[in-house]
């Protein structure tokens, strides 16, 4: 073997190495992208059911405007967020205004018992539930795609290709946080 050829050898290697890895990235990429549109997607089924749970209460709460008004301009707010810190934002002020919705209604039987406003509230429940799931899912992606941005070797080729560190999508989980209270 002469020097060229192992030379032409060791660029064929390095050219497949870093096909494959640009490859990797590019798929981790794709799949972080396709999570996120599955939390979109969520959010927004979640946004059209407001307008009907607001209506539901208004009809028994009518008094309450204060409240109706906070959900309506966090889900305001919440559909006007463009990146991912701006809607993680806006998703927790949303999350603590139905919270308040909420509370609203356990001061009106009425309404507790209100097949509609039940029915609302299950729908309700089953998107957060699957906002969360779509958010582990992105949120698993992204950082599988930041390690692999950073862990060497590949990070020569991610910065080679500029691929940018991507934000996960972090909410407040106030009921976790909040301490249990005991009363006997």
């Amino acid at each position: 073997m002469t020097t060229l050829n192992i030379v032409l050898i060791v660029v064929f290697i390095l050219a497949l190495w870093t096909i494959g890895i640009y490859n990797s990235l590019v798929k981790i990429k794709n799949r972080a992208k396709e999570a996120w549109s599955d939390i979109d997607v969520q959010l927004k089924r979640r946004y059209n059911l407001i307008p009907n749970l607001v209506q539901t209460v208004k009809g028994y709460a009518a008094h309450e405007k204060g409240v109706f008004e906070k959900v309506t301009e966090a889900r305001s707010r919440a559909m006007g967020a463009q990146s991912v810190e701006e809607k993680a934002k806006a998703e927790n002020m949303l999350t603590n205004t139905l919270k308040s919705l909420f509370a609203v209604s356990e001061n009106y039987p009425d309404l507790k018992a209100s097949a509609n406003f039940l029915e609302l509230q299950r729908e309700l429940r089953d998107t957060e539930d699957k906002i969360q799931a779509a958010r582990r899912f992105y949120n698993g992606n992204v950082r599988d795609l930041n390690i692999k941005r950073e862990a060497f070797p590949s990070n020569i080729v991610a910065r080679t290709f500029n691929f940018k560190k991507m934000d996960l999508f972090e909410l407040e989980e106030a009921e976790a946080k909040e301490t249990p209270k005991v009363s006997f």
